[in-house]
């Protein structure tokens, strides 16, 4: 991308000319440092930093390690000597006592506390919920009518054909949108042969592409050219569209839209 001096608009590698300000661009060089490509006005490079500004070159040898070393004059303290580690107690063992018997050492017969457990019924053991722990509240499971009638709203771009006073809305669902006449290699999406004076405007004329919700047109070659705002707009460049912006197909404003949102 090529930085514009004059309004700092990012344009694309082959423009000339600034399609934010419409200034003339500077021009590329190679890096003599990596050879990347950069403005011939750039006093540093922005891949590797090199200093443009007739700065000599570095070469460093990549198998030679610089070595770190005391400076001379300075006392370097001794180190107080590492006590020995501690070597921890050995484990002991310890026996594991066997689970008690459930049966008492006397008779089983005998023992009431033995046939009370026996004959007790049994009984649920799961704990219940304390009664001071709040209950989580049902999520409601209906949406009100006003959020569900709550629809984005979307950009609508338009151009006016300024000669009968038709609308043409640009395709949503593109990314670029080829604007001519019907052909074999390109069919067009905005197809422009029912208007008057159409055979000015050639087959493959201008695209019209959309980043987000910036619009721009470039000129791809066509026989009479495309006029911005009465200003001829050179192939290879292109032009940010804003609302307003008047678009001639051809020479003698005789195919002319007005750009529109919406």
């Amino acid at each position: 991308m090529i930085v514009c001096p004059h309004c700092h608009h990012q344009n694309p590698d082959a423009a000339t000319q600034c399609e934010n300000c419409l200034q003339e661009l500077p021009s590329m060089t190679k890096c003599s440092n990596c050879g990347s490509s950069v403005q011939a006005d750039a006093s540093f490079c922005g891949q590797c930093g090199f200093d443009l500004r007739n700065a000599p070159v570095i070469s460093v040898d990549p198998t030679v390690i610089s070595v770190a070393t005391v400076p001379l004059g300075l006392d370097v303290p001794n180190l107080m000597p590492v006590e020995p580690l501690v070597e921890p107690d050995p484990l002991v063992a310890v026996a594991v006592s066997s689970v008690p018997s459930m049966e008492p050492a006397g008779n089983a017969s005998a023992s009431p506390s033995v046939n009370a457990f026996e004959q007790a019924p049994m009984t649920s053991t799961s704990p219940e919920p304390p009664a001071s722990i709040p209950t989580v509240a049902q999520v409601p499971t209906e949406v009100s009518a006003a959020n569900s009638q709550t629809q984005l709203q979307t950009q609508v771009a338009r151009l006016l054909h300024v000669q009968t006073n038709t609308t043409v809305e640009l395709p949503t669902n593109l990314a670029v949108i080829h604007v001519g006449k019907p052909n074999d290699r390109i069919p067009p999406d905005i197809d422009v042969s029912g208007f008057p004076n159409s055979e000015i405007v050639s087959r493959i004329h201008a695209d019209i592409r959309v980043e987000g919700d910036i619009y721009y047109i470039e000129d791809v070659g066509s026989s009479n050219g495309t006029y911005i705002n009465n200003a001829p707009l050179p192939m290879g460049n292109r032009h940010r569209l804003r609302p307003g912006d008047r678009i001639a197909l051809g020479k003698g404003d005789k195919v002319t839209f007005l750009f529109q949102l919406s």
